[in-house]
């Protein structure tokens, strides 16, 4: 007999049983490492989450690299519960913890089942990535809300009071790898589309809105007609020259007021459009009667009171590019003749439109729509070939945006040609729709687009 590592005794002949024996005991060693190695994988996976690791390429955490980075179209989604601040300071820090957890478990089953991805918890906010386009982020959100209904409900069985949370949604491109240093890094997410989305969720609160869109998200959308959703104001990100419309939906308001808000509709986005046209004599008595058909609707009464502020103060709540032109700037440039020629002819004609509307002259402004049509016929069946012969990644996706766009500018023309409605007002439903295009599309996606076509090797 040998002796072994642990003073067993090693047979030096050893039997065909001591053999299964010695066997068994490998085989379970092996199963008990395996266990410890999906055990040590899971809990990785808390932290990181797997569908990240796939966006990665990374087959495991293992194979994540400091720098490793991919760009991708997302809808990102930022969160957070309203006034918490107050909230948290009436309660333990184990009772943070608590009521912090209790809340987030509510709601990462509700993101994972939309196929959204927890990028990250920042104390009571959650923020979110969307990769499958935005219809998985709105419903997602609606959903969200929806479970926050039934969370309340038990708050208040047990003697709590009700919160609420805001949620912004923009859709773009964005990059998103790891970051940090040698011992410590992180996975994050960079890009103007995530600036944006924290933007809008602040403006849920302003609103006391829960839920707000982007118009890069409602572009995104498979049929917008599907919800509830209403133009709702322009917001200028800090750093950015040129703003961006917003939209709130209303799917979880409770129903009277959901129906309330549907009535009121047209009423309130005429009212929207002359406020932002300075017209406040038109648009005091407008939002007046979209309260008389919904009065608890916060945005409609915030307005109305924007409307008394600038007729006692001259202080307008605007962004300003209403009443001023756009500038071609070289940052702007493609790099793509074709496209910049393009570009700039739009500009100009964004520009004229501006000073008919400016200068209440708007009689001839449909003649902007037949020149959208040659533009859409002349430009994005260019581009579209370009993508194609070059595999661009994000084809699919500004194809869509050149197929909502015709949508939206023959649905403005097919309304000014009925002649039934103020022809400033659609002037301006018209300039919103330029400008955001000029703004997101002809100035951002397309200058991805051409940058993918110009650095790509022959």
């Amino acid at each position: 007999m040998n002796e072994g590592r642990n003073g067993e005794d090693i047979p030096i002949n050893p039997t065909q049983d001591s053999i299964q024996e010695i066997l068994h005991k490998v085989i379970i060693a092996h199963q008990q490492a395996l266990a410890l190695l999906q055990q040590t994988e899971t809990a990785y996976g808390r932290l990181v989450p797997h569908q990240l690791l796939n966006l990665l390429e990374a087959k495991s955490i293992v194979d994540v690299k400091l720098g490793d980075q991919v760009e991708r179209k997302m809808t990102i989604m930022f969160s957070d519960i309203r006034d918490f601040t107050p909230l948290s300071e009436s309660m333990t820090p184990a009772e943070n913890f608590e009521f912090i957890n209790s809340y987030l478990s509510q709601m990462e089953p509700v993101i994972s089942r939309h196929r959204g991805i927890i990028d990250k918890y920042i104390g009571d906010a959650i923020m979110a990535l969307f990769e499958h386009g935005a219809d998985d982020a709105v419903g997602g959100a609606i959903a969200m809300l929806e479970r926050l209904g039934y969370y309340n409900a038990g708050r208040e069985r047990a003697g709590y009071t009700p919160i609420h949370i805001g949620i912004g949604l923009n859709t773009g491109v964005v990059m998103i790898g790891t970051v940090g240093g040698i011992n410590r890094m992180d996975s994050t997410v960079i890009g103007d589309a995530v600036n944006l989305t924290a933007r809008l969720e602040e403006a849920t609160k302003t609103y006391r809105s829960p839920l707000i869109i982007s118009q890069n998200t409602l572009y995104d959308l498979a049929d917008p007609k599907k919800y509830d959703i209403r133009f709702l104001d322009r917001i200028r990100v800090k750093g950015k020259s040129q703003p961006l419309s917003i939209y709130e939906v209303f799917n979880n308001d409770p129903e009277e007021l959901r129906q309330s808000k549907r009535d009121a509709l047209p009423v309130f986005e005429k009212a929207v459009a002359y406020y932002h046209l300075q017209d406040i004599a038109k648009a005091i008595p407008l939002f007046k009667q979209c309260i008389d058909i919904s009065p608890d609707d916060f945005p409609a009464l915030i307005y109305l009171e924007r409307c008394y502020e600038y007729q006692a103060t001259g202080q307008h709540f605007g962004t300003g590019e209403l009443q001023s032109g756009l500038v071609w700037k070289e940052e702007q440039h493609t790099g793509v003749p074709e496209v910049d020629d393009a570009h700039r002819l739009l500009m100009e004609r964004i520009n004229t439109l501006t000073v008919r509307i400016d200068q209440d002259n708007c009689d001839g402004f449909a003649d902007i729509f037949p020149f959208l049509a040659q533009h859409a016929q002349h430009l994005f069946p260019l581009e579209e070939k370009l993508m194609l012969e070059h595999n661009y990644p994000f084809a699919d996706g500004h194809i869509q945006e050149h197929k909502r766009f015709i949508e939206n500018f023959t649905e403005l023309e097919q309304k000014t040609r009925k002649n039934t409605e103020d022809c400033r007002y659609l002037a301006f439903r018209t300039e919103l729709l330029l400008l955001d295009w000029f703004a997101s599309h002809a100035t951002k996606a397309d200058r991805h687009f051409a940058r993918h076509l110009l650095n790509k090797p022959k």
